[in-house]
């Protein structure tokens, strides 16, 4: 079976036919740039763009870098431009896409539903914690399997500043910070995390997991698990798919 999975990130917006069998894309992703500024109808467009890319006329899964509500409301816009806020987003897609229809899900909830059935967290319990570092940093919480969704981890404050503006994979390339030195302020985060929550597991997502080599190893003392995500970069496309077949049942 294939649905086709979208990730909407601040910097990308990329996607691509799953195979929802596998968890792994059906064919090779297409990506076009966030519209700057990333309004909804520049969005909108750039989702056309992707799914016009393959002609397909099914079901669509889409991420979003924000809270979504009742599957469709967007209630923070970290990353994209405010207009985001309350835009009823599953139907501007709809709309967009010729009334396909349409699932929206927050972006790190899709990477790690998908983490959790097909990668890294396959079959294990207790607390795990998704966190994909890109331009912001997403979280997705699971306790015993279980989604606690919309947890936006990365807002929290870390010596005065949100923690993605110091500890985000834009962070370090706008600082031009070494590999060591970013691991540093990852391993503060991690540790602030581990402090509220316990995880038996911390799983590392985003565009840098596919480098872990390059950092993993310089963060200590986190008495969590820490591993990349398997899907790696693609784990939110894959997370689209699955929800969307979700909804189609």
């Amino acid at each position: 079976m294939q649905i086709f999975g979208l990730d909407i990130g601040g910097s990308g917006i990329k996607g691509a036919p799953v195979d929802l069998d596998r968890g792994d894309l059906a064919q090779e992703r297409f990506k076009v740039l966030t519209p700057h500024p990333a309004t909804p109808d520049g969005v909108a467009d750039g989702v056309k763009q992707v799914v016009e890319h393959y002609g397909w006329t099914g079901p669509v899964g889409l991420t979003f870098p924000g809270v979504v509500t009742d599957g469709s409301t967007i209630r923070t816009a970290a990353n994209v431009d405010k207009s985001w806020i309350d835009t009823d987003a599953r139907t501007l897609f709809s709309d967009r896409l010729g009334g396909h229809p349409v699932t929206v899900v927050n972006d790190a909830d899709a990477a790690g539903v998908a983490e959790m059935h097909f990668g890294a967290g396959r079959d294990r319990r207790g607390t795990v914690i998704l966190l994909t570092f890109g331009t912001g940093i997403g979280s997705a919480l699971f306790v015993d399997g279980v989604l606690v969704p919309n947890t936006e981890l990365g807002h929290l404050e870390l010596h005065g500043h949100d923690a993605e503006k110091r500890a985000s994979s834009k962070a370090k390339e706008d600082e031009d910070m070494s590999w060591e030195h970013w691991a540093h302020r990852v391993q503060k985060y991690l540790a602030h995390v581990e402090m509220l929550f316990s995880p038996e597991l911390f799983i590392i997502g985003g565009g840098v997991s596919r480098k872990s080599h390059k950092f993993l190893h310089h963060i200590e003392d986190i008495k969590a698990e820490i591993v990349p995500a398997q899907l790696q970069n693609n784990a939110g496309i894959v997370g689209a798919a699955m929800h969307a077949a979700e909804k189609a049942r």
